[in-house]
């Protein structure tokens, strides 16, 4: 999915054998759509039956050498046959990918990898075993692997539905004639059943999925006892819309439907109990959720490591400076348990929705802030179409080697340890004359380690703009020459542009800078 880049800078530590890696602070995450990468790299090597373990060793030394510390493969999991009918007669979703390539159809459609049939690796992918192989090939590299845990939903064809459905939320006739589009019909043990999907209450159902009732204790120790089993054959779990488990939200959504069937709602969460649980057995064993609505800090304080940062997402879309800064002025654990972001596969790639000079410049920010770094393979390759999850099928395109080039250069600069073991200051940036207001625009922070600092400057705006940086900086006579990485050459300050901190006179429009200051 993402082009081959030659980058040689320093790798993260490898783990012998039974050895267990400890995250650096402020990881490097990717993002691979496997179902697409494995086919991808057929392609590459001609080899039609490659599967995850007989991908070649350059292709994961690659992501080493990119500064990578977790992968992410989504979309691991077994398919549901009825969930790929029902993406195959959507209309809107054929006309998506056909945005795309006009070569695609509808039999390059599949089912949603959120849509799970079962817990087993897709045999499109290899066999049972590759999985634990995979880890510990990324382990021996001194990366982790990461998989989805789908927690509020499963495919509607999932054999557990039969086995317990009793752990899903049913209603009745009249609720279906009253709520269409809330439930479906089937049958279960010869008697007709009314099954709820899967469902955000603000937007409508997943129609291939079922929703679970997290009111059922049994439900809690069924899902308790699939995180053990996952933790036996990767390091960590991204956890899928993790706000709609919450008690809260599972009443106020299900509530009406769950105590009239005597369901009360517990007094734990379930995600406070399972947490605590796998760590006890598996202390390395990362919990990463995906939640919005501003329930980011309660879910990190029930054990989450790491959560979804929409909130900068959205500011840096659609806001200006001066918003983003307020953001970074958080508690600082709770920056730290941020997963900061401008591409996943929910979202329009960053190139197309922000612009090429403010994805850039939007892209240095979450590069160089405190928290979890995510970036997603289409990323890195520049990419303008949003993907689908349910595109099975790989197309004629090539990179954007600007894109490919940009991400490169960055990824390299902020691995070095100053970014990740460095004590971080948000910099106040002050005005360069009275009459002069767009110092606003601009934001800067400071990464300090033993005898390096790095100070990140970017004007998050479409006009020039100019401002003093409250930091200090010894000047070595009438001029001094400081060390800006992305643009690979030394930029020249006065003495008096370094007087009262650093001074930018001019900055053009998203532009950055990295300066790199050793003493």
């Amino acid at each position: 999915m993402f082009p081959v880049f030659r980058s040689y800078f320093s790798p993260g530590l490898s783990a012998g054998p039974g050895e267990v890696i400890v995250l650096r602070s402020n990881p490097h995450l990717i993002e691979i759509n496997a179902r697409l990468w494995l086919k991808t790299l057929r392609k590459k090597y001609s080899l039609a039956e490659m599967t995850l373990s007989s991908i070649p060793e350059d292709e994961w030394q690659e992501l080493k050498h990119l500064g990578f510390d977790i992968v992410w493969m989504m979309g691991v999991w077994n398919s549901s046959p009825e969930a790929a009918a029902i993406a195959r007669s959507d209309s809107g979703l054929l006309a998506e990918i056909k945005k795309i390539s006009p070569e695609l159809g509808s039999k390059d459609i599949g089912s949603s990898p959120y849509a799970i049939h079962s817990y087993k690796l897709n045999p499109e992918l290899g066999f049972e075993w590759e999985l634990k192989a995979l880890k510990e090939k990324l382990n021996s590299l001194g990366m982790k692997l990461l998989l989805d845990f789908v927690s509020n939903h499963t495919a509607r064809d999932n054999p557990f539905l039969h086995k317990c459905p009793e752990c899903f939320i049913t209603g009745s006739e009249e609720d279906f004639k009253a709520h269409p589009d809330w439930f479906f019909e089937t049958d279960i043990n010869g008697k007709k059943t009314y099954v709820a999907y899967g469902r955000d209450p603000n937007f409508p159902a997943w129609t291939d999925s079922a929703q679970f009732n997290y009111f059922n204790p049994y439900t809690r120790e069924k899902r308790l006892e699939l995180l053990m089993e996952l933790a036996e054959v990767c390091d960590g779990v991204r956890c899928d819309m993790v706000m709609l488990t919450l008690n809260d939200t599972h009443e106020s959504t299900w509530g009406w439907l769950l105590n009239k069937k005597g369901f009360k709602k517990p007094h734990e969460e379930f995600w406070k109990h399972a947490i605590r649980t796998v760590q006890d057995k598996y202390p390395q064993f990362i919990f990463l959720a995906e939640v919005y609505w501003g329930l980011e800090w309660q879910v990190q304080l029930m054990g989450f490591d790491y959560t979804y940062d929409k909130v900068t997402y959205d500011r840096l879309r659609f806001m200006g400076a001066e918003e983003v800064k307020g953001h970074l002025r958080a508690e600082k654990l709770y920056q730290k348990r941020s997963v900061r972001f401008i591409d996943n596969h929910d979202e329009i790639p960053s190139i197309e929705a922000f612009g090429r000079d403010k994805a850039f410049a939007a892209a240095v920010i979450i590069s160089t802030i405190k928290g979890l770094r995510f970036y997603n393979d289409s990323q890195l390759e520049g990419l303008r179409h949003k993907v689908p999850l349910q595109l099975k099928e790989i197309w004629e395109h090539s990179p954007d080697m600007a894109v490919c080039k940009f991400y490169e250069k960055l990824l390299k600069i902020v691995d070095h340890p100053a970014f990740h073991g460095g004590e971080w200051n948000l910099l106040e940036v002050r005005q360069c004359g009275p009459q002069d207001h767009s110092n606003k625009n601009i934001m800067a922070w400071s990464w300090a380690q033993r005898r390096t600092i790095k100070i990140v400057v970017v004007n998050y705006s479409n006009t020039p703009s100019c401002g003093t940086i409250n930091i200090s900086i010894k000047s070595t006579g009438d001029s001094t020459a400081l060390f800006e990485e992305l643009s690979d050459r030394f930029f020249t300050f006065k003495a008096e542009d370094l007087a009262e901190g650093l001074r930018i006179r001019e900055m053009a429009p998203y532009a950055s800078n990295i300066f790199d200051i050793e003493f």
